[in-house]
């Protein structure tokens, strides 16, 4: 489904990413871990282009996205969704309105149709009764639940979460993580999560992916990642967080 391969990315003389190669298959779940600042979430940034790369190749479905036209861009922005740290919703529509306004704006689905979807979502996340909500009137674990109701709702191809519960209180993260893992039992749906949420990565993911210092260190199912890491940096980071 996703196929990075030798991808750099650098800001200025900082170099980010370096020679990054990573495929994740159909319907699989891949949690990224690593201290901060070892470029998890500029590789999923870059992943729908949100960031540039500096060389290298990013493949969806076979199709290759990077050095495409703004318009190309745009059509894989509508296949793969991304969940952010901070919710990024419209302050001024209530909740169900967020979920709705990428449907009929961008996949150009009816009004009915798209509140329809909006409102299947927002059920499958335990917020139908906040429908009529905005922003301001929802707790943070409330609104991240609403962010992953919007992007389910746009029917990705992959989905991405770069840290979903770090800007949130701790007694707000379990109902967040929740959904999330919901999806991962459920939907099929193809997903790599950036999080320094241990057991929720033990516990949901097919496939853990270890990176420091822009370089994927180590991989592989969670049992041997956790229990039995093959690289001394992987062990010391799970034993410093354990």
């Amino acid at each position: 489904m996703v196929r990075i391969e030798h991808l750099n990315k650098s800001f200025d003389e900082t170099k980010v990413l370096r020679d990054v190669n990573l495929d994740v298959w159909p319907g699989e779940v891949v949690v990224v871990l690593g201290p901060s600042g070892s470029g998890k979430s500029t590789m999923l940034r870059c992943i729908n282009l949100l960031e540039t790369p500096t060389a290298g190749h990013i493949l969806i479905e076979d199709q290759e996205i990077t050095g495409q036209s703004k318009t190309d861009v745009n059509k894989l922005r509508r296949e793969v969704g991304m969940v952010f740290q901070s919710f990024n919703l419209f302050p001024h529509l209530t909740a169900k309105q967020n979920v709705m306004i990428g449907q009929t704006k961008v996949l150009k689905r009816s009004k009915e149709d798209a509140e329809a979807e909006a409102m299947k979502q927002l059920t499958a996340v335990g917020l139908a009764d906040r429908a009529d909500f905005k922003p301001p009137q929802l707790s943070g674990g409330q609104q991240q639940r609403v962010a992953i109701a919007r992007a389910v709702a746009m029917h990705p191809n992959v989905l991405l979460f770069d840290e979903p519960t770090s800007a949130l209180d701790p007694e707000l993260v379990r109902g967040v993580l929740d959904v999330i893992r919901d999806l991962a039992e459920n939907s099929g749906m193809t997903m790599i999560v950036v999080t320094h949420e241990m057991d929720f990565a033990r516990e949901v993911a097919d496939r853990v992916v270890f990176m420091e210092d822009g370089v994927v260190v180590e991989q592989g199912v969670p049992e041997k990642v956790f229990d039995h890491p093959e690289n001394a940096r992987t062990a010391e980071f799970l034993g410093s967080i354990g």
